[in-house]
Protein backbone atom coordinates (compact mmCIF):
# COMPACT_ATOMS: atom_id res chain seq x y z
CA UNK A 1 0.00 0.00 0.00
CA UNK A 2 2.72 2.48 0.82
CA UNK A 3 4.16 2.09 -2.69
CA UNK A 4 0.82 3.02 -4.21
CA UNK A 5 0.36 5.92 -1.79
CA UNK A 6 3.75 7.49 -2.52
CA UNK A 7 3.91 6.61 -6.23
CA UNK A 8 4.22 3.12 -7.64
CA UNK A 9 7.68 2.80 -9.19
CA UNK A 10 7.34 -0.46 -11.11
CA UNK A 11 5.77 -1.02 -14.51
CA UNK A 12 2.25 -1.93 -15.58
CA UNK A 13 3.03 -5.66 -15.54
CA UNK A 14 4.19 -5.63 -11.91
CA UNK A 15 1.15 -3.56 -10.96
CA UNK A 16 -1.27 -6.02 -12.56
CA UNK A 17 0.63 -8.88 -10.91
CA UNK A 18 0.07 -7.14 -7.56
CA UNK A 19 -3.64 -6.79 -8.34
CA UNK A 20 -3.79 -10.54 -8.89
CA UNK A 21 -2.64 -10.95 -5.28
CA UNK A 22 -5.82 -9.15 -4.23
CA UNK A 23 -7.79 -11.50 -6.51
CA UNK A 24 -6.27 -14.45 -4.68
CA UNK A 25 -7.34 -13.01 -1.34
CA UNK A 26 -10.86 -12.49 -2.67
CA UNK A 27 -11.05 -16.13 -3.78
CA UNK A 28 -9.37 -17.59 -0.70
CA UNK A 29 -11.65 -15.64 1.64
CA UNK A 30 -14.50 -18.02 0.82
CA UNK A 31 -12.39 -21.00 1.93
CA UNK A 32 -11.28 -19.63 5.29
CA UNK A 33 -12.89 -20.61 8.57
CA UNK A 34 -15.05 -18.10 10.45
CA UNK A 35 -12.42 -17.37 13.12
CA UNK A 36 -9.79 -16.37 10.54
CA UNK A 37 -12.32 -14.24 8.65
CA UNK A 38 -13.34 -12.41 11.84
CA UNK A 39 -9.72 -11.92 12.83
CA UNK A 40 -8.58 -10.50 9.48
CA UNK A 41 -11.67 -8.64 8.21
CA UNK A 42 -10.88 -5.35 10.00
CA UNK A 43 -7.33 -5.30 8.63
CA UNK A 44 -8.42 -6.15 5.07
CA UNK A 45 -11.12 -3.46 5.22
CA UNK A 46 -8.55 -0.93 6.44
CA UNK A 47 -6.15 -1.82 3.62
CA UNK A 48 -8.97 -1.66 1.07
CA UNK A 49 -9.90 1.80 2.40
CA UNK A 50 -6.28 2.93 2.02
CA UNK A 51 -6.24 1.57 -1.52
CA UNK A 52 -9.43 3.44 -2.38
CA UNK A 53 -8.01 6.66 -0.93
CA UNK A 54 -4.73 6.27 -2.86
CA UNK A 55 -6.39 5.46 -6.18
CA UNK A 56 -8.76 6.99 -8.69
CA UNK A 57 -11.86 5.23 -10.02
CA UNK A 58 -12.01 5.25 -13.81
CA UNK A 59 -13.95 1.99 -14.31
CA UNK A 60 -10.66 0.41 -15.40
CA UNK A 61 -10.45 2.38 -18.65
CA UNK A 62 -6.73 3.17 -18.44
CA UNK A 63 -5.67 -0.24 -17.14
CA UNK A 64 -7.81 -2.02 -19.74
CA UNK A 65 -5.51 -0.58 -22.44
CA UNK A 66 -2.79 -2.93 -21.17
CA UNK A 67 -4.57 -5.84 -19.52
CA UNK A 68 -8.01 -7.37 -19.96
CA UNK A 69 -9.98 -6.63 -16.83
CA UNK A 70 -11.32 -9.55 -14.82
CA UNK A 71 -14.93 -9.74 -13.61
CA UNK A 72 -16.88 -6.66 -12.55
CA UNK A 73 -16.99 -7.65 -8.87
CA UNK A 74 -13.21 -7.20 -8.60
CA UNK A 75 -13.44 -3.44 -7.95
CA UNK A 76 -9.68 -2.94 -7.41
CA UNK A 77 -9.13 -3.46 -11.15
CA UNK A 78 -11.27 -0.43 -11.89
CA UNK A 79 -8.98 1.99 -10.10
CA UNK A 80 -5.47 3.29 -10.72
CA UNK A 81 -2.97 5.02 -8.43
CA UNK A 82 -3.68 8.67 -7.74
CA UNK A 83 0.05 9.47 -7.81
CA UNK A 84 1.29 8.60 -11.30
CA UNK A 85 5.04 8.25 -11.49
CA UNK A 86 7.66 6.05 -13.10
CA UNK A 87 6.90 3.45 -15.76
CA UNK A 88 3.39 2.80 -14.48
CA UNK A 89 2.59 6.50 -14.44
CA UNK A 90 3.85 7.00 -18.00
CA UNK A 91 1.86 3.99 -19.22
CA UNK A 92 -1.35 5.06 -17.53
CA UNK A 93 -0.92 8.69 -18.63
CA UNK A 94 -0.58 7.44 -22.22
CA UNK A 95 -3.91 5.64 -21.78
CA UNK A 96 -5.62 8.82 -20.57
CA UNK A 97 -5.31 8.40 -16.81
CA UNK A 98 -5.29 11.56 -14.77
CA UNK A 99 -3.41 11.62 -11.49
CA UNK A 100 -1.41 13.78 -9.16
CA UNK A 101 2.21 14.76 -9.61
CA UNK A 102 4.28 12.98 -6.94
CA UNK A 103 5.81 16.30 -5.85
CA UNK A 104 2.40 17.83 -5.10
CA UNK A 105 0.44 14.79 -3.92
Amino acid sequence: MSAIERGYGDDIYEYTNDLYCRNWLHEAWLLLDEHVVQLWTPRIKALDARYKAATVYDDGQALDQFHTLPGPNLWWWRRHPRVLTGDLGRSLHSAGAIGADPDTA
